[in-house]
């Protein structure tokens, strides 16, 4: 049985909530640009999503098919979706077929504890690893359900963000990057690595798997309006995603009216658009993250080549 790999999991009196680099000193600036705009965008051409319909999701897909300035993105490398709670036996059987090696689970550490471990987290041909892109405010003590987190064990309900700009969804995801690096390095270093399909899922599949899938495509040299476009393709199954959440125990408090919940243009637009403007694009912030010419390499073979 291959062995669970967690960010959650430190040494004891570590801060869970901080990268390595912090942790030696090292800080990187990020300024609440509230006076950025965030453009009302056109929705992108549309392009037919690879979606990947499993009784037990509701927003998977293969990012297969997208173009790349150095190629295509290949179909069975990088996968996506909602969380994998309910999947059936049915469901893992065609995951296997579909040549899955690596579970990359973006949750916090109180959504994995509630929900429960997922049908693939113990399989021994599936790498899973938790690297959680909140902050963990518990520390070291896993809440109970009735107590006052589970409104922040979920980025659309946590509005105390640490980047803060004209949207909060756009603040959310700037906010992943700014307090768990830690995670995003090691989420993109793992798809990487994986020897078949990397599987990256959160709960919903839009937001902290959004921004993951973002940068491994801008890595790849995917242009910005295809990173967009598959963004915006969770809106198509929303109703559904949204349907799953309520029967978790750590998203009782998700709003009545679904449509605040789908993918706009305009927020992952205005996460590049911050990026470019503070550091000169989202590979240059990786690079001062830890990223690395080698690490670049490594995921733009995963994904493109034959």
């Amino acid at each position: 049985m291959r062995k669970p790999e967690s960010a959650n999991s430190e040494p004891p009196g570590t801060d869970s909530t901080k990268s390595p680099r912090e942790r030696r000193g090292f800080r990187l600036r990020w300024p609440s640009r509230p006076d950025l705009p965030l453009r009302k965008r056109k929705a992108p051409p549309p392009r037919t999503p690879s979606w990947i319909d499993l009784e037990g999701l509701a927003n998977m897909r293969d990012l297969g098919g997208t173009p790349a300035a150095g190629g295509v993105v290949r179909p069975g490398r990088l996968l996506r979706s909602d969380n994998l709670q309910d999947l059936t036996p049915d469901d893992v059987a065609r995951l296997e077929k579909l040549g899955l090696t690596d579970v990359i689970d973006l949750r916090s550490a109180f959504e994995v504890f509630h929900e429960g471990p997922t049908p693939v987290s113990d399989l021994d041909w599936v790498g899973y690893h938790n690297y959680s892109f909140m902050k963990e405010f518990h520390g070291e003590e896993i809440p109970e359900a009735n107590e006052d987190l589970p409104g922040k064990a979920v980025p659309w309900q946590h509005q105390d963000f640490s980047v803060q700009v004209s949207d909060p969804v756009t603040s959310s995801y700037l906010s992943f990057l700014a307090d768990r690096p830690d995670s995003v390095l090691r989420a993109l270093r793992t798809i990487a690595s994986a020897k078949g399909a990397a599987l990256v899922h959160c709960a919903a599949g839009k937001d902290r798997t959004g921004t993951a899938v973002a940068l491994a495509l801008t890595v790849a040299g995917v242009p910005r309006s295809e990173i967009v476009a598959d963004y915006v393709a969770t809106s198509e199954r929303i109703g559904a995603v949204i349907a799953r959440l309520r029967g978790g125990k750590s998203y009782d408090e998700l709003a009545e009216d679904v449509s605040v919940y789908r993918a706009r243009p305009e927020v992952m637009e205005g996460f590049f658009d911050y990026l470019d403007a503070e550091f000169g694009g989202a590979l240059v912030l990786l690079e001062r993250l830890g990223w690395t010419e080698e690490d670049s390499a490594a995921l733009a073979s995963k994904l493109l080549d034959e």
